[in-house]
């Protein structure tokens, strides 16, 4: 068979991060497995990066190092491996970032797939996951662009254009090599070297294909990485425009007539990135963006299409700015959100999209104008998981408020015209980015959320935070990771205390929370020793609310219905399926149900539940969207390290432990307590364990009685009441 994947990593500098990205590709696949190779460049690296790359050549033949003896950059160290590639496809794959676990195998069976196509896919896209340095992470902003569009089964650009929307770079994107050097085209020099390959690969291609899987941990915000670090060579970005144009201006170039309004997309999206690197703060240097600026204008009168229509709102007022050169209109425009009186006399067919603008906003110029607004004493935001929309404690605080606060309005904030629409009737929102949304962020008194606000919205004097967090902490969390460089990979500690030092209140779930907490998260705000307001609706829960969520699943009277919710599992991408859930459908019969939960950051999901007449039914609730639904439904939860135990625990039903992997668990993560013995039910290691624990019923009440003793002393229903309390004022409406 054919090698089917070479995979190509430029190496310069990253000797602290190269060996998790080696053992991600390496590591992950048996040494059996010889459809794949890996070219690394080791390209001038000035620390011990060439030296990590022999030594694991010389125990995996797929290996094959390159040392080059000039620096040549990214884009260099790519060109120079190419021609030594020998699979089918093409990966470029960046040494500081990694791999999810099986993502090796699952690519190289995609792409064997691909092979037997009539029309094989030219580019594979792959989702993926950023990672930023105090340790959070955010599934790709852009899926919603990519999933359920034509892209799922494979199409052209010009059948979805949508994907122009989401990120240009390589690292998502495997190349079919025959195609890829069919282009003609190169990486640049200097930054931003990926592009001048990506776009013309994306107009060429025959056939775009989407992989629904997080196949990428993609670091963001990393010291030395070119989006936080000041360089005149972010005017390298120009020259790379020049070749995409180029390429699409080519009478000889492969693929189908690039259309007019690709043409236009390409050029909008890059005026649109040329601007947001001026306009961040501390990339272009003082010196230099004069000249940046003037090069933005000579990109505008090189590459501009013939029917070129600027877009409208303070955009467009800007990108008619940069077309004329004029800088310091542009400075003033972006500082105080108008045209300096001298330009609005020559400028009439600008000064009506200035104002609309204004009235829409723009996201450095309409925030900034607010942020002079006086603060709005009657306005809280609120917001949940990285604003994928109305959730946990911060919604229980949202309801609460309106009863006791009626005087303080609440908004939402969310990230999506698609979670804008599943938010609940009446609830306000407004969606990330647009004025509304930028006015709320610079005038509220009140924030609350389970995740930290972006650290662009800085804290106002006499603004208020309430931190609710999102779970009774089993893993080792924040500063504790300190001592754990394996767990704490990639974590900006500075940048964690930073966001701390915003916060006003930190809600705690229980005296174990408020202990671990306090350390993990050292500030100055007032722990908040209330319980979590989520779990109000559970400690609150009548038996007719019971009742109807089980009619809300279909759940048959006699049915015992088992809710199993696995955690999500660092460094290993989506769904890790350590419990054949068909083998436990079989063990358990017809008269279990059992209802199966991912976590929210895996997007592939459980994959096929079919089961046979004499097996429990297995039903997928990955996407409802309130975990407390599922809660009341389900007379007995499996988990494994999820603080959904401690949250169901309120409820006294069984829990049963299904930890397989206890042992990596606690020694790659750390945890605060040692889940075997003071678990909160039947503890279990294996399907048949498991089974045998279910269908007993209530094996542990005892253990479970001790957890709620523990973990459960403040769910008493009134939670989000006392942080109401103690937060906003108490009156009537206005």
């Amino acid at each position: 068979m054919s090698l089917l994947l070479s995979i190509v990593l430029p190496v310069h500098g990253v000797e602290r991060y190269l060996p998790r990205c080696l053992d991600s590709i390496l590591g992950e696949t048996p040494a059996a497995e010889t459809r794949f190779e890996v070219i690394a460049v080791d390209d001038l690296s000035p620390d011990g990066s060439g030296a990590i790359l022999d030594a694991y050549a010389a125990r995996d033949p797929r290996l094959r190092v390159m040392h080059l003896t000039e620096n040549q950059g990214l884009g260099g160290a790519r060109a120079a491996a190419l021609p030594q590639v020998r699979g089918e496809y093409v990966w470029f794959v960046d040494s500081d970032d990694w791999l999810p676990e099986r993502t090796v195998g699952v690519i190289l069976d995609e792409l064997a797939q691909e092979r037997r196509r009539e029309v094989p896919a030219d580019v594979l896209l792959t989702d993926f996951t950023h990672v930023y340095p105090d340790g959070g992470s955010e599934p790709n902003p852009w899926r919603h662009v990519l999933v359920g569009s034509p892209l799922v089964e494979g199409c052209t650009l010009a059948e979805h254009p949508a994907l122009f929307q989401t990120v240009m770079s390589v690292w998502n994107k495997v190349f079919r090599r025959e195609f890829l050097e069919g282009l003609g085209v190169a990486f640049g020099r200097g930054y931003y070297e990926d592009i001048s390959v990506t776009y013309p690969a994306l107009l060429a291609a025959e056939r775009l294909r989407y992989l629904d899987r997080p196949c990428y941990f993609y670091r963001r915000g990393r010291d030395g990485a070119i989006t936080a670090t000041a360089s005149p060579k972010h005017a390298d970005v120009f020259a790379q425009y020049d070749a995409i144009f180029a390429f699409i201006n080519r009478s000889d170039r492969p693929g189908r007539p690039v259309p007019e309004s690709l043409r236009t997309l390409v050029f909008d999206r890059t005026v649109r990135q040329a601007l947001n690197v001026y306009d961040t703060p501390g990339l272009v240097p003082v010196a230099r963006r004069k000249d940046y600026f003037h090069r933005i204008a000579l990109h505008f009168e090189r590459h501009r299409p013939a029917d070129y229509r600027f877009p409208g709102g303070v955009r467009g007022v800007q990108y008619r700015l940069a077309a004329r050169g004029a800088r310091i209109a542009y400075a003033e425009l972006r500082r105080t959100g108008r045209l300096p009186r001298e330009l609005k006399r020559g400028a009439r067919a600008v000064a009506p999209a200035v104002k609309k603008g204004v009235r829409s906003g723009a996201r450095f110029t309409a925030y900034n104008a607010f942020r002079r607004l006086p603060l709005d004493e009657h306005l809280a935001v609120y917001a949940a998981y990285w604003h994928r929309g109305y959730a946990c404690n911060p919604a229980a605080i949202y309801e609460k408020a309106k009863e006791l606060a009626p005087q303080i309005r609440g908004v939402w904030v969310v990230e999506n015209r698609r979670q804008a629409d599943a938010m609940p009737p009446g609830v306000p929102y407004v969606i990330v980015n647009t004025p509304a949304y930028l006015k709320a962020m610079a005038t509220a008194k009140y924030f609350v959320n389970n995740v930290n606000f972006p650290r662009t919205m800085a804290k106002r004097q006499g603004t208020v935070h309430v931190q609710t967090q999102h779970g009774t902490p089993l893993k080792a969390m924040g500063m504790d990771l300190r001592g754990r460089p394996e767990a704490a990979e990639g974590m900006d500690f500075d940048r964690l205390q930073e966001a701390i030092d915003r916060w006003d209140f930190l809600v705690s779930s229980n005296p174990h929370t408020s202990e671990h907490f306090s350390r993990a998260f050292p500030g100055r705000y007032e722990m908040l020793d209330t319980g979590y307001p989520r779990n109000d609706r559970l400690a609150n829960a009548t038996p007719e609310e019971v009742r109807a969520m089980r009619e809300r699943f279909g759940l048959r009277p006699g049915t015992t219905a088992v809710l199993y919710a696995p955690t999500h599992r660092g460094g290993k991408g989506g769904y890790v399926p350590l419990l054949d859930v068909a083998e436990l459908a079989r063990r358990l019969g017809p008269r279990f149900t059992l209802l199966v939960r991912t976590h929210y950051f895996h997007t592939d999901g459980p994959g096929d539940l079919t089961t046979g007449a004499d097996a429990a039914e297995i039903v997928d609730v990955s996407t409802h969207p309130v975990v407390e639904d599922l809660y009341l439904a389900a007379d007995a939860l499996v988990t494994d390290y999820s603080s959904m135990m401690f949250d169901y625990a309120v409820l006294d039903r069984p829990v049963v432990i299904f930890a397989p992997d206890w042992e990596e668990y606690q020694r790659e993560r750390g945890v605060y307590f040692d889940l075997f013995a003071e678990p909160p039910g039947a503890v279990t290691v294996d399907v048949d364990g498991l089974a045998r624990a279910l269908r007993a019923g209530d094996p542990e009440p005892g253990a479970r009685a001790r957890f709620r003793a523990k973990f459960c002393v403040w769910d008493d229903g009134g939670a989000a009441e006392r942080v109401v309390r103690r937060v906003f004022p108490m009156g009537p409406a206005r």
